[in-house]
């Protein structure tokens, strides 16, 4: 299992880190097998797993449950835990909330955008954390491509520059241009990874949906897809019905 300070030391030796998202014991199972550095049980399970509109929409006792299952599936492996909307709201509140992760097997956990005292808090009291910067998804208005202005792009840079002062060992850079992703990988001693945030990052994460072709419709614009189980297991569950049928 690599641990914060490996991470960042593949970061110093040029190396790529690959992080996946999954959410139950059979796929982290698979990721593991596979070699994946890390897993991320990411707040989007709220929508491909559980059908709900906004990732906003998922609280700390669902999250629990996916990170739990993660950590049995997945024992050797860098877990992180996405901390959910409003999870986080306060230092307090976040401690507590990471440490029932961290309890849970967790390795670290993540937190998005800039929730006042959090970050330094929870790296006071032992619990590394990966940063997310750029889109965020708790509270996006809309989900165009951030840092495309000058102002935004600024901002992004001082918000990650921040946390990386702060003590994070990772950054999660998300659908912001490949230049901007690329300047703060070259500004911070924090591993950055990206999704939708250029290929010169020091590592990428997607969405396990998207990366393996588990939905219908198109995949974001950033995300590749490396297999269609979809389609594979719809022919699968037509097989099952016709070997039910050719028997009744």
């Amino acid at each position: 299992m690599l641990s914060p300070e490996q991470i960042k030391e593949k970061k110093t030796a040029g190396k790529k880190i690959s992080m996946i998202t999954a959410y139950d014991f059979a796929f982290a199972q698979m990721a593991e097998n596979a070699g994946i550095d890390q897993i991320l049980v990411g707040d989007s399970l709220a929508n491909t797993m559980l059908g709900y509109k906004k990732t906003s929409d998922i609280g700390m006792e669902e999250m629990l449950i996916f990170v739990g299952a993660v950590c049995r599936g997945a024992p050797n492996t860098h877990v992180v835990a996405d901390m959910p909307f409003l999870s986080d709201k306060d230092p307090q509140t976040a401690y507590d909330n990471a440490r029932r992760f961290m309890d849970l097997g967790a390795s670290s956990v993540k937190i998005e955008g800039n929730p006042v005292g959090v970050r330094e808090f929870l790296i006071s009291k032992g619990i590394p954390v990966c940063a997310h910067h750029g889109l965020l998804p708790q509270t996006a208005k809309d989900f165009h491509q951030k840092g495309k202005t000058e102002e935004e792009a600024r901002n992004i840079v001082a918000d990650a520059k921040a946390s990386d002062n702060m003590g994070c060992f990772e950054i999660v850079l998300e659908h912001i241009p490949e230049s901007l992703g690329t300047l703060i990988t070259n500004q911070v001693s924090a591993a950055t990874i990206g999704i939708g945030g250029g290929k010169f990052t020091d590592g990428q994460v997607l969405v396990m949906h998207d990366a393996l072709g588990m939905h219908l419709g198109k995949n974001p614009p950033f995300a590749t897809k490396f297999a269609n189980i979809y389609d594979a297991a719809v022919e699968g569950f037509r097989k099952y019905i016709e070997a039910v049928n050719e028997k009744l």
